[in-house]
């Protein structure tokens, strides 16, 4: 599997405390930051449910 590289495009303020967290986990904090992590099943999963904050780019 590759590598994504993930950017914060909105802000997670008003946003309920799982989106939050799973922002926290993913380890952007700031908007318009971004972090890079290796692609799986679980992660896929994390960014399903903070898609409409992020945006999700390979990485090759």
């Amino acid at each position: 599997m590759g590598r994504l590289k993930i950017t914060q495009i909105k802000s997670t303020i008003d946003r309920n405390k799982k989106q939050k967290a799973t922002m926290i986990a993913l380890g952007i904090r700031k908007v318009y930051r971004s972090v890079e992590h290796e692609d799986s099943p679980a992660l896929r999963g994390m960014l399903r449910s903070v898609a409409h904050l992020v945006t999700v780019e390979e990485v090759k």
